[in-house]
């Protein structure tokens, strides 16, 4: 057998709890009102049938005997009834007079009386209690005792019906407490690498609308750090382009020819290295590309035409076949990084289109041939500046930051961007765009 499930979310594991707890208690106190119930109709009963038997047998005492039997039938009552018959010796003696109304009929009528009773035990228990009148006739008192008092028909309806209402307004409660950790989950997964999401209503309770007010200024800091932190870089670069010049002057001068392409080479490291660390930073701060009408088929078919013609060995299979909200100028930038990556590793690429018909997007797989990538590494080489020695050295060009801005530019759009091992060896860069 299965264990039930225990619910995932706040909500419903707070409903959960809230209902079944309102539910135990009002079965518990639908329980012990019925007891009490019960309890107090029962003893106000016995009262009651300790002064009417009483009085019904001192009347039949006194009525001659011929006269009883037709008496009988106006004494009865729905718990008990009278016969002018012998008591069975055959059934048991009650000698202990453990039952309230057996005990109501012995400090009634067995004050005057001298009572024989016993119990018949049976589908629905009895009690015949015996005596004998005055003349020495004998009677019986059957009776039958109700150990329960009849519900009336609107009662179970009206306790479930508070019931009901007891659970939706737990469940009212509940929603109203777990929504603003709702609206505040989906401001923090709506940021943007800009942090520059929408901004929560600061209305409600004070606990909800202090938590949006800060919520929002951290926002607005965070947002505030990016935009100084590419304010930095971008001074940076741009100082460090007189120096860089400078020495490429010098170096042109040299009239070492050997020492001279070793230095220009440094130089042009140095530089790609600070333009692609200024781009890493925006693609951070976001893209300011909007989202245009284009038809993605068009665009990867004259990619890899600008590949091939270049006398790159890059394939296409699959088609999206329906134009598309896009950002073409990041969607091109990323998938020149991956194609770039297997042709520099792999010599070759096969760019793989497939739609995802469940949420109307597409894939888009980059495979190769290469060396790959070990397993325990897939996620490390998508932070910056990072290289793997023995696949991704130093030798074969490139700063660490051309993966961590290719994911940087699927997430802005919405996307995302994972690498797989292939069967066989090699590497499946695989590009998840929304429809």
């Amino acid at each position: 057998m299965r264990r039930p499930r225990w619910p995932r979310s706040l909500f419903a594991r707070l409903v959960l709890l809230l209902c079944l707890g309102v539910a135990v208690a009002q079965g518990l106190s639908f329980w012990l009102t019925m007891r009490e119930r019960n309890e107090a109709t029962t003893n106000m009963m016995m009262g009651y049938i300790e002064r009417e038997v009483t009085t019904s047998v001192a009347l039949l005492d006194a009525l001659p005997a011929a006269a009883r039997p037709e008496w009988l039938p106006r004494l009865a009552r729905r718990s008990y009834e009278f016969r002018l018959e012998e008591c069975d010796e055959s059934l048991p003696h009650l000698r202990v007079l453990e039952a309230n109304a057996v005990r109501s009929f012995e400090e009634g009528v067995g004050k005057q009386y001298k009572l024989t009773v016993h119990q018949i035990i049976g589908e629905h228990e009895r009690y015949q209690v015996h005596l004998r009148l005055s003349d020495g006739m004998p009677l019986t008192i059957d009776f039958r005792p109700m150990r329960t008092v009849p519900m009336s028909p609107w009662f179970g309806a009206l306790m479930a019906a508070q019931l009901a209402v007891f659970a939706f307004c737990c469940w009212l409660a509940v929603r109203l407490a777990t929504r603003p950790l709702e609206q505040l989950a989906q401001a923090a997964d709506a940021l943007g690498p800009d942090m520059q999401g929408a901004h929560l209503p600061e209305k409600g309770p004070s606990e909800v609308a202090r938590a949006a007010r800060a919520f929002n200024a951290m926002q607005e800091r965070i947002a505030g750090y990016m935009a100084e932190r590419i304010q930095i870089l971008a001074s940076i670069s741009h100082d460090l382009q007189t120096p860089i010049t400078r020495m490429r002057l010098r170096v042109d001068m040299m009239d070492d020819e050997s020492q001279q392409s070793k230095l220009r080479q440094d130089l042009q490291a140095m530089e790609q290295l600070v333009k692609e660390g200024v781009a890493y930073a925006r693609t951070l701060h976001g893209t300011s590309e909007a989202p245009t009408r284009i038809d993605p088929d068009a665009l990867l078919d004259s990619m890899v035409h600008d590949y091939t013609d270049a006398g790159h060995q890059v394939a296409l299979r699959g088609a999206v076949g329906r134009p598309m909200e896009l950002q073409p100028q990041a969607l091109r930038r990323v998938l020149g990084n991956l194609i770039d990556n297997a042709l520099k590793f792999g010599g070759a690429a096969d760019v793989e289109v497939e739609t995802a018909a469940e949420q109307g997007g597409i894939v888009l797989r980059v495979l190769d041939r290469g060396p790959g990538i070990p397993e325990e590494s897939l996620q490390a080489v998508f932070e910056p500046f990072v290289r793997l020695e023995s696949s991704r050295s130093r030798e074969t060009g490139g700063t660490g930051l051309g993966l961590a801005i290719a994911r940087q530019l699927a997430t802005a759009m919405g996307g995302s961007l994972t690498l797989h091992q292939r069967d066989g060896g090699g590497l499946e860069a695989r590009l998840a765009l929304p429809g």
